[in-house]
């Protein structure tokens, strides 16, 4: 099992601070929000996208796929009575040669191993696509 820790600090009421290893992030905590810095969805969003980056990261070897570049666009519905998330769409955009049915076989591996995505599917519909730059 891995472990995980995070630790934040409010910095006064316009935003606070989330450390992890060496890292350090400013985010938005004001409730009128700020432009500089994410909001809590917006940081679920940002995990979730890093998520299958990293995902890709680790397969990529393992299926020998060639890849000169990926990005991940998300949107998400929010409701405000009681406030959640309630669906997450994704599209995952690659720069590569590789033939179409390998760009599938990706985007199910990227599906399958990834722990944010697994742990969000779980509890809120999570629909995305593949496709080529």
């Amino acid at each position: 099992m891995l472990e995980y820790n995070v630790q934040a600090r409010r910095i006064d009421a316009h935003g606070s601070e989330v450390a992890a290893k060496q890292a350090r992030l400013l985010v938005d905590t004001d409730p009128q929000g700020r432009a500089d810095a994410f909001n809590p969805a917006e940081m679920l969003l940002g995990a979730l996208a890093a998520c299958i980056i990293k995902g890709a990261e680790r397969v990529l070897p393992t299926l020998g796929f060639s890849l000169r570049g990926l990005e991940v666009k998300l949107h998400a519905i929010r409701q405000n009575s009681p406030p959640k998330i309630v669906s997450v769409d994704y599209i995952i955009v690659v720069d590569t040669d590789e033939p179409d049915h390998r760009i599938e076989l990706l985007h199910t591996n990227i599906r399958k191993y990834g722990s944010i995505s697994n742990t969000l599917a779980a509890v809120v519909p999570v629909n995305g696509t593949i496709r080529r730059k």
